[in-house]
Order: structure tokens, then sequence, then C-alpha cells
């Protein structure tokens, strides 16, 4: 049987060693099953507190993707057993998922990212959490969240709402798919290598002076990162997303009537802005709304609010909103006819979305409580 993650270390010239995980399931695009999460909360807490580990390494395993998200079908299949409520199955993932998410954030030591190929919803909140995430030619980062009936969570909440303009908002309603320089102007990517780079960089990290200054350590690997990818980066064309900057801006301006209307009544030239505008409206009229609560929240919550927040969305999702539809559409029966609650935006009850956005738990027995 494969393993589904690999934890490795990598000897360097200094005497410590990089911490290296995998994630291993090529077949389906490295997505995130709820032994992956344990097993790597359980190595990266070990590696954190472990003096000879100076540096941690994420990465997946072939050619097509970091990490293409959650695998959500058990939690798919408990929700249609129990119907109406809220599963343990559901608390369990997404409770352990944002741990893992949070540890990455809050982790102190440089943890490299290599997003490579493909990068989606429980991949991104892996990546987001990196010190240094690195994306090359390959990469295809999104939050497709809006065809399954969910709302970009893992940390979504938090990042895309400090990102330039309504861009967030944008990349929530349609699910577009950035490239390195997209990511980059967003800053999901701060370093761009081109894919076959990735031994050579290897190499190089094991040759740099490590120590047990961790402020030192991220230094020493931004420089290495930053005088490998400078001539790599003048070749890259300019993001779409910084280029269209004012028209996304305008196209999600006003209220979630006003935005569905603009999106609706779109015409334009542009393939990339054709797939987005069909994406979107395609996208569960639920997860609409959620997306706009979301924006709402704007940058007063810290990271560990946002995770709270979400814990409580997601799993009412699963009880109470379009996402079992949206799973058994896209990912079950795959036929991708998706029979939403509601037929419209407009249609959508104010009483359901207010339902998805209470939190089952108070503030003392919230299973994030202690997220600080």
């Amino acid at each position: 049987m494969t393993q589904e993650v690999i934890f490795q270390t990598l000897g360097t010239l200094s005497g410590q060693s990089i911490g290296i995980v995998t994630l291993n399931i090529e077949k389906a695009l490295n997505a995130l099953t709820l032994d992956m999460v344990a097993a790597m909360q359980t190595q990266l807490t070990r590696w954190q507190t472990d003096d000879s580990i100076a540096c941690v390494v994420l990465q997946g395993a072939g050619e097509k993707a970091f990490c293409a998200g959650g695998d959500v079908r058990a939690i798919y299949h408990a929700s249609i057993a129990n119907p109406n409520n809220i599963t343990d199955e559901a608390c369990r993932f997404f409770t352990q998922e944002y741990q893992l998410d949070y540890l990455l954030h809050q982790y102190g030591k440089p943890v490299l990212v290599w997003g490579d190929g493909i990068v989606m919803g429980g991949g991104l909140g892996l990546m987001a959490g990196g010190s240094h995430r690195v994306v090359t030619e390959r990469s295809r980062i999104a939050m497709p969240e809006v065809t399954i009936g969910l709302y970009p969570d893992v940390g979504g909440s938090y990042f895309l709402n400090r990102m330039p303009g309504k861009t967030g908002l944008f990349l929530g309603l349609t699910a577009y798919n950035m490239n390195a320089a997209d990511a980059l102007y967003v800053e999901l990517g701060n370093h761009y290598l081109p894919s076959d780079q990735q031994e050579p960089l290897f190499d190089a990290m094991a040759d740099l002076n490590w120590s047990h200054d961790t402020a030192q350590n991220h230094q020493l690997l931004t420089d290495l990162l930053t005088n490998m990818s400078a001539a790599h980066r003048a070749t890259l064309p300019m993001s779409h997303l910084q280029q269209f900057q004012a028209q996304i801006d305008l196209l999600m301006a006003g209220d979630i009537e006003d935005v569905h209307h603009q999106l609706s009544t779109l015409n334009t030239e542009l393939e990339w802005l054709q797939r987005a505008q069909k994406t979107a409206l395609a996208g569960s009229p639920i997860s609409w709304h959620l997306i706009f609560a979301q924006a709402q929240l704007g940058t007063q919550l810290s990271l560990a609010q946002c995770f709270q927040w979400e814990l409580g969305v997601s799993v009412n999702c699963c009880s109470n909103g379009d996402f079992c539809e949206g799973v058994r559409a896209l990912l079950i029966d795959k036929d991708r006819q998706p029979k939403w609650l509601f037929s419209d935006v407009e249609a959508v009850e104010q009483g359901r979305i207010d339902l998805l956005i209470t939190s089952p738990w108070d503030a003392i027995n919230h299973p994030l409580a202690d997220f600080t």
C-alpha cells in the first residue's frame, strides 16, 4: 500500500537537517485525506521543537499537482447519511485541517512550499501557511469552492481580504485559475522558479550555513531564493489580475445583486474572463452569499478568528447548505449538473445564510478555542 505522505530529512553541510514532507497520492493529485493531515500535524509538531531541523519543505509527488484540495468524499457520505445534522466526520476533518494550516502559519522555522502544478482549496491552505512560497510555470492556483457549495476556507477569510482591491472577492466567486504571475501579484507566491530548478534549489539549500537562529535561517533562504529567481522572474508576463485590476474592481463593485448583474451582462473577448464568468454564474447561489459575507469580514479579524469563523460555516455547509449536492455533481456522480437549493442569488433566503454563518459552538467550547 502506498504511503500517503512521506517524511524524510536532508542532511546539510552545517550539520543540521531539512525536513521534507511529500504528499504522495499522485493519482488523486495529492488530495488531502484526514490520515495525511493527522500524520503531518504529528511530524511537523515534532520537527518544530527539534533543534537538528533548520527548515521544512512541503512538496507534492509527480508533476501534476502540489495538492488539489481536501478529499471530501468521507464528509459527503456521512452528511448524506445524517441529513440536516452536523457530523463528526465534518467536524473532525475541518478542525484538523485548520489546525494544520494554523501550525504552518505559526511555525517559526522557515517553511518552503514547492507550489508546482495544481494548488487548489486545501492545497492552498497549506501553501498560504508557508513562509517561502515558490510558484513555477506549471502552477495553477485556485479556490474553486463556489463550484461545490462551499466558500474559500482554509484561511481564505484572512488572505483574500488582504489582496489588492476587489481581487479576493473575484477569486472567490469565479474560481479563477491563477498562474505564477497572478500568484506573485496577490502575494500567495513570493518566489518564482522554473520547475526544473527544484533539484538545484535543494542542492543549494543543503550547502547553506544553517544555524539555530530562526530569523537568520529565514534570511538565508530568502536570499538564496531571491538570487536564484531573479533572472527567471524577469521573463514572466504581466499578471491578468494586475493588468485588469481596475476592471475587476468595477465588475465586483456594489452589493451581491449588482455584482451578479454585472457578471451576467458582461460581454468580453478575454477568454480567461469568459471562463471566470461562466464558473461564477454556474456556482452555488448559497456560496455567493457566503463569499460576500466573508468579504464583509474585512481585515478586522486575526488569522485565529478567521479560522474560528470558518470552522462554524464549513460544518454548517455540510448539513444545511449546497455542499452535498455540489460534491455529488462534481466528485461522486460527476454529472456536473448540480441542483442547487435556490434557483438564483436573489432567491436565497437571508435566514438560510444567517443559519450558516452562526457558529454551532460558543467561544469556550469552540474546537479551535486554543488558537490565539
